[in-house]
């Protein structure tokens, strides 16, 4: 099969509602590297990396390089079937729009499950943020001692369903307080007012590679799994 048979909708298709975040970043020390001083992204790695991942069934083209700052394409039904991955040395990073969710599922941190498997000994750290009327985030930081967090739903809003243990991860990556106010990480608030990406940003701290232009990123087009497939239908239209 080189073509993705799975959609429904045609390719042209106006896509509904956008993503900001959309990150699930595999990270082995040493943690504490500028991420300009990262190695540079290994394409082949990153697609190996693809390839391998929960929810893709095959990688169908090479797209070439994009800033890492370069947002995922989101105006046309067939921009949902390209992904961006890199390999840059002990750090790999994935964004792709299955991702995305408005509550019904947690596709983060199922995807952050099977990473936890693969890497133990990795920072699992993964972001996003889809909007689609109202914003809804998800978000995980997984450590290799095993302290992690979860939370997913609707800021400023309910549901909001958190698990794990936020202030354990605060303790076992060794932030100070200053740190975690400058996040905008106020767990005394409630769970849905409070900004979890900042917590994922520290979690990745200097070696963030996701807000550096020159940091390089491989586009591929893949082609989702049908499961995937179906999910994104059901979020992107009406």
């Amino acid at each position: 099969m080189n073509e993705n048979t799975y959609w429904t909708s045609a390719p042209d298709r106006i896509v509904r509602g956008s993503m900001s975040l959309c990150h699930l970043t595999a990270f082995e020390a040493p943690f504490n590297v500028d991420a300009r001083n990262l190695p540079p992204n290994d394409p082949e790695r990153a697609r190996a990396f693809v390839e391998s991942f929960e929810g893709i069934e095959a990688v169908l083209e090479d797209l070439g390089p994009r800033s890492a700052q370069t947002p995922l394409p989101s105006a046309a039904r067939s921009d949902l079937d390209i992904v961006h991955a890199a390999a840059w040395g002990g750090m790999l990073s994935i964004a792709t729009p299955a991702f995305a969710t408005d509550g019904n599922d947690e596709p983060l941190r199922s995807a952050a499950k099977e990473l936890r498997e693969r890497f133990p000994d990795a920072r699992i750290v993964g972001r996003v943020s889809y909007h689609g009327g109202m914003e809804h985030t998800e978000n995980i930081v997984w450590l290799p001692d095993g302290a992690m967090f979860h939370a997913s739903g609707w800021p400023d809003d309910e549901p909001f369903v958190m698990s794990g243990d936020p202030g354990a991860v605060i303790a076992s990556l060794d932030l100070r307080g200053w740190m975690v106010d400058n996040a905008g990480v106020d767990l005394d608030a409630p769970a849905n007012e409070v900004y979890w990406a900042g917590l994922g940003g520290l979690a990745l701290g200097h070696s963030d590679p996701w807000g550096w232009e020159e940091m390089e990123t491989t586009a591929f087009r893949v082609r989702h799994s049908e499961a995937a497939v179906r999910d994104m239908e059901g979020l992107y239209f009406v």
